[in-house]
């Protein structure tokens, strides 16, 4: 049973691809099955997660090949979580894409490509092989490349190139540095690393190594300076791919940077850290001065994307289990109410007729519900209590404080004060002010109303339980983050070594 849910997250997406694409003239009938494969996924990630909290990592060796020899699934308490919040924003944007427009893109191939990301994600966050990593990084490239360009504008294309090319050399320097990284181990299966990598004799290689990867998914994650393919492509993606998008391709670079960093080059910490500690504060910073000077909500949120990174590298930066608790749970938040704010900019733009926020105005008479839809993610964007925003930014200002970085934490709070300025102008020009002219009429039928603020409500609501019921949240966090940092323990569960074996050989 284990096994079976351990492959349960890439095998559904994988058959509702290939479903999709064979029902390619039957739009209608896509939907259906793209909804069912997004429901059937949520349900298969939740039992996982179950299984994970009830009896600990589920490993799985493909093929029966043994580790480190054979591919390796891996699943512990982060990536069970990542699963799930998979789930759960592969359901929003399945039932948001049902909407305004929805036959169009899927004739142009929505589904199977949408189908082929979430697989690329999962692949992502189960595997505990750095060649599949890069393998899967591939998947999603190419799944992402599709849905940003289905539209076939010339905008698209544009920003289609930028982003292929740009993300391109961050996949070229992670095969450079998996060429280099076997050739200095002998191995690629994280846990096989994690044992080797201190008894390496040149560590300044392993180090080089430490860097390319990083750079590679530093790229992924939109990590300053390696940002720019984000605000150039983003807002020029429909509505439902930019708000996948914006939940979940930066987080699959956030997530590597988490357990490889972790795991394997535990060891360096005192090199990597405090690189880590400047990139995430020169990412929160100039992410939030981009949104603060921006006038378009698509924009605007973009490089809000980028500014939220920062948050969650703060864990690695500093490695504590508190810190590391932080960013999981600020992973978790930033998902949902990122993903939430693209849906909601797309029925802004549907009700007011722009994304440009001096030609909107009037929302909260016109739609008082998209406007309480607005509110609740933009202010746990910005932190506000008690919603989830705030007890991510508390427990990383926190976990600052207590290592004693006090730039970090103070950079971090003030980059909460920014972003509360950014989410109060769009409120204030959007919704608050007068409209400049009449309001075209409400443009949503019975079907597209439902399909349009059904996963509004859904994700508000993860952000609310979040928020108000925090403790059980924080605890599964701080579980998360002891078993990141118990290297001897993923060791073990993948490769089957007895601790105490493990300790003669680091001995």
């Amino acid at each position: 049973m284990r096994q079976a849910l351990l492959v349960a997250p890439i095998l559904i997406p994988l058959a509702a691809c290939a479903i999709t694409a064979m029902l390619w003239q039957r739009p209608a009938a896509q939907r259906r099955v793209g909804l069912a494969a997004a429901v059937a996924m949520l349900l298969a990630t939740l039992a996982l997660l179950a299984e994970v909290i009830g009896g600990g990592m589920v490993v799985g060796q493909m093929g029966n090949w043994p580790a480190p020899f054979g591919i390796s699934l891996v699943v512990d308490h982060l990536s069970a979580a990542m699963l799930v919040i998979t789930g759960v924003m592969g359901l929003a944007v399945a039932i948001y894409a049902m909407g305004e427009g929805a036959e169009e893109r899927d004739r142009a191939g929505f589904q199977p490509l949408f189908h082929a990301l979430l697989m690329g994600v999962a692949g992502a966050f189960s595997t505990g092989d750095l060649f599949n990593l890069y393998v899967w990084f591939e998947v999603m490239l190419i799944a992402s490349f599709g849905l940003l360009v289905l539209d076939r504008t010339r905008e698209q294309l544009d920003g289609g190139i930028r982003y292929v090319m740009l993300n391109l050399v961050g996949t070229t320097f992670f095969l450079l540095a998996v060429g280099l990284v076997y050739g200095l181990t002998g191995t690629l299966n994280l846990a096989d690393l994690a044992r080797v990598a201190p008894t390496v004799e040149n560590q300044g290689a392993l180090a080089a190594a430490g860097m390319l990867l990083l750079i590679a998914f530093g790229a992924k994650a939109a990590v300053f300076p390696l940002f720019n393919w984000l605000p150039a492509s983003y807002h020029t993606a429909s509505m439902p791919v930019a708000a996948i998008f914006a939940a979940l391709l930066t987080k699959v670079g956030v997530y590597a940077i988490i357990r490889v960093f972790t795991l394997v080059y535990a060891h360096d910490h005192a090199l990597f850290g405090p690189v880590l500690g400047i990139v995430a504060m020169a990412t929160m910073v100039v992410g939030v001065l981009g949104a603060a000077a921006h006038y378009d909500i698509r924009r605007i949120l973009s490089f809000h994307i980028i500014s939220q990174i920062g948050y969650m590298l703060v864990g690695v930066a500093l490695m504590t289990p508190l810190a590391i608790a932080g960013s999981v749970l600020y992973v978790i938040h930033h998902i949902v109410v990122k993903a939430n704010l693209f849906l909601v900019a797309g029925a802004v733009r549907r009700r007011g007729g722009s994304f440009a926020l001096r030609r909107l105005g009037g929302l909260w008479l016109a739609a008082p519900l998209l406007g309480i839809g607005f509110l609740i993610p933009a202010m746990s964007l910005a932190g506000i209590p008690p919603l989830s925003g705030f007890w991510g930014k508390l427990v990383v200002i926190r976990a600052g404080l207590e290592a004693e970085a006090y730039v970090l934490a103070g950079v971090a709070l003030a980059v909460g004060l920014l972003t509360l300025y950014s989410m109060v102008k769009i409120w204030n020009e959007a919704f608050w002010k007068a409209a400049p002219e009449a309001l075209p009429a409400a443009p949503w039928t019975r079907a597209e109303r439902f399909a349009t603020f059904a996963p509004i409500v859904l994700l508000c609501g993860v952000t609310l339980t979040i928020g108000f019921w925090t403790e059980p949240f924080a605890a599964f966090s701080l579980d998360a983050a002891e078993v990141l940092l118990d290297r001897e323990g993923y060791i073990a569960a993948v490769l089957g070594t007895p601790p105490a074996q493990l300790a003669e050989v680091a001995r």
